[in-house]
């Protein structure tokens, strides 16, 4: 998978690709990331990105022509699956759209700022419109790494188990279950013995009963989709 990010601050995106799974993701080959400054794609010297609203009202709007160049760059090089626009008011974020877009091989992600980006910008170019929940960061790249940690996560070989990201909150509209380890017994608050009983369809069938009951007790949105 090739991952290009649009974004008017790249040094605020790297730090999370250079480390943990990400950066393993990377190195392993299994996905590359590029970041890409909206500021080159201007042509005055004060490398201009934004501007007044027509029509009055606060807040900057980014340009529409440095968009299209490097967007329109990019697409001459190669065919991409997705042009995702990062937006408070865009479809949120869940682990269904996350597990469709690891499938993808090519997506660009544009990273809003400002007021947003000239609603040209979305006709024209993008094809998906996410946000990561109800509320307005300063800019979409926080929302774009969390989307790409989502995603690439998701890829197989980033994991060291394949089957980790099958049993993560959300895969089947379930919140994951209790999980444990050493000690046994810490002082006085004991693991489940069922989890040593050796019997895994026991294990499952209790691990399905407890997901079940933390849904049910802290999202029963989940269990109405």
């Amino acid at each position: 998978m090739r991952i290009d990010i649009i974004t008017v601050l790249p040094e605020l995106l790297k730090s999370p690709f250079e480390a943990s799974i990400l950066k393993r993701a990377i190195e392993a080959d299994l996905v590359e990331v590029h970041f890409h400054n909206l500021r080159d794609y201007t042509t005055d010297n004060y490398k201009t990105i934004d501007d007044y609203q027509f029509g009055g009202g606060a807040g900057m709007v980014m340009l529409i022509e440095p968009i299209d160049k490097c967007i329109s760059k990019l697409q001459s090089q190669r065919h991409y699956d997705e042009v995702i626009y990062m937006t408070p008011d865009g479809e949120t974020l869940n682990q269904g759209i996350a597990n469709t877009l690891s499938l993808k091989e090519n997506i660009i992600i544009l990273c809003g700022h400002y007021k947003g980006v000239d609603q040209r910008v979305r006709d024209m170019f993008v094809t998906k419109e996410i946000s990561i929940g109800d509320y307005v960061l300063s800019g979409g790249e926080l929302g774009a790494a969390v989307l790409c940690d989502a995603v690439i996560r998701l890829i197989p070989g980033v994991l060291g188990n394949e089957t980790s990201a099958l049993t993560d909150s959300f895969q089947d509209n379930l919140l994951a279950p209790p999980i444990y380890t050493r000690p046994r017994d810490y002082n006085g608050h004991k693991v489940p013995e069922v989890l040593f009983s050796g019997n895994f369809p026991k294990i499952e069938k209790w691990r399905e009963e407890q997901a079940y009951k933390r849904t049910k007790e802290r999202r029963p949105d989940l269990l109405d989709e």
